[in-house]
């Protein structure tokens, strides 16, 4: 299993920027490979992405978030992958975004593109994609405000769009 882990600033509140990253089904507008995300529910999530030229699809689950500080997630079938994003505020207009991701590549294409960088270089572009797309907009596209134990439950649901 490879860890990767990155960061970029944003120049948006710390509240913008946490708000759009909730906003699990639009990933494919700034990761790249990502089809498409579904979310099932509040904590359930269906990924579907084409890694090292193959079609994956995976379930994952939010195992913990936190308004403003982070949103952690693992995988439940398929793909094997786990992670947190974590939102610092730097300012009342930036915010540091944190990703660590744990990932186990799959089949020797993977494989090799994990032990090339290729997976790494993936996170980078992803974090620089959302960087330029929530600093193009005033507000994000709609935002999650509940908050989710480390036991994955929901403690509260202040959701707005």
């Amino acid at each position: 299993m490879s860890t990767i882990e990155e960061s970029i600033e944003v120049e948006r509140p710390v509240s913008t920027v946490y708000n759009q990253w909730t906003q699990f089904e639009d990933f494919p507008s700034f990761m790249e490979g990502v089809e498409s995300v579904t979310q099932l529910d509040d904590t359930h999530l269906h990924w579907v992405a084409k890694i090292a030229g193959v079609r994956r699809e995976w379930d994952a689950e939010v195992t913990e978030q936190h308004p403003d500080e982070r949103v952690a997630w693992k995988a439940t079938s398929g793909t094997s992958n786990a992670g947190v994003v974590t939102f610092h505020k730097l300012d009342s207009t930036h915010t540091k975004v944190m990703l660590q991701l744990d990932v186990d590549p799959e089949g020797v294409a993977e494989k090799a593109g994990d032990a090339l960088g290729i997976i790494r270089r993936r996170a980078t572009g992803d974090l620089e994609r959302f960087k330029d797309m929530i600093e193009s907009r005033d507000a994000a596209t709609g935002a999650w405000r509940g908050d989710v134990s480390n036991d994955g439950k929901t403690v509260r649901d202040q959701r707005s769009n």
